[in-house]
């Protein structure tokens, strides 16, 4: 049976696209000013070209062409190490978030399953999604993992919703990354390119398990007190938080605020509150 056609409109950020576009756009351009450089470079004065803005043009251009090699090689040898370094799930190593990852893939519509890691983060709460040639993975650090493992099974499957999400709008994609690999590098606007993708990964988190809540509040409030956390309480929080100074502490960073995270998919009407019964069933 196949799945329902999924709300494209309500699983992406509207701004996502635009912007992407955009940086689309300043990449070529970059690129074009860099091979423009580098070829007039031969023609310029000595004074010129062996001075500091000759070898930044020299350093540039040969960075463009091993670029895509480079690239290449970081992420074989990323997959590489997360291979001899973390556990892989199968149907018999953790079968049921195994399973659900199955189930999310083929609610989601992906061309080919990714593969569930976990690893040892070394304390860290974090996950994040990646590919390598004919691989897309999944990697969840240890102590998010567990945590919500033993407490709250929602909040994970929120989480690999959200890491699934990255994997389906392309961002982990080799031609998404060479798309915007210089202008994602400019202040201010590559990281809000970066938050417009949070976005996104938390609708089809929040798609994928409308319950998942504790997903994120386990990223605000840290490990063991998340079950604990008035959620009410919390999204007034986020509803508050708007101002100067949190848009100028928001502007370099990669992630939302989480408080914000959480208020906006609540907004959107795509995350609920769990029950305390479906917390101790959990």
């Amino acid at each position: 049976m196949t799945s329902p056609p999924l709300p494209e409109r309500r699983l992406r950020h509207p701004v996502e696209v635009p912007l992407f576009a955009i940086m689309v756009v300043l990449n070529v351009l970059i690129i074009i000013a860099i091979v423009i450089a580098a070829s007039v470079l031969p023609f310029v004065p000595d004074s010129v070209r062996d001075s500091g803005w000759g070898v930044a043009i020299r350093s540039a251009f040969i960075a463009l062409l091993l670029f895509i090699p480079a690239l290449i090689v970081i992420r074989e040898t990323q997959r590489a190490s997360i291979r001899g370094q973390a556990v892989e799930l199968s149907p018999t190593q953790f079968p049921d978030i195994y399973r659900t990852a199955e189930q999310f893939a083929g609610t989601l519509g992906l061309r080919r399953r990714p593969i569930i890691y976990l690893a040892n983060g070394n304390g860290t709460l974090n996950a994040f999604a990646a590919q390598a040639t004919g691989y897309d993975y999944v990697v969840l650090a240890n102590e998010l993992f567990a945590n919500l493992y033993n407490n709250n099974r929602e909040g994970l499957r929120f989480i690999l919703g959200h890491e699934l999400g990255h994997i389906r709008l392309h961002h982990v994609s080799l031609w998404y990354q060479l798309a915007v690999a210089y202008s994602q590098r400019i202040p201010l606007l590559g990281p809000a390119l970066s938050r417009l993708r949070e976005y996104s990964c938390d609708r089809h988190g929040a798609f994928l398990c409308p319950t998942g809540v504790n997903g994120l509040i386990v990223l605000t409030a840290g490990r063991y007190v998340e079950n604990d956390v008035n959620v009410d309480e919390l999204l007034e929080q986020g509803r508050r938080l708007h101002g100067f100074w949190i848009g100028l502490a928001q502007l370099p960073m990669s992630h939302p605020f989480t408080v914000r995270r959480l208020e906006h998919l609540f907004r959107l009407g795509l995350l609920h509150k769990q029950s305390s019964g479906a917390r101790t069933a959990a």
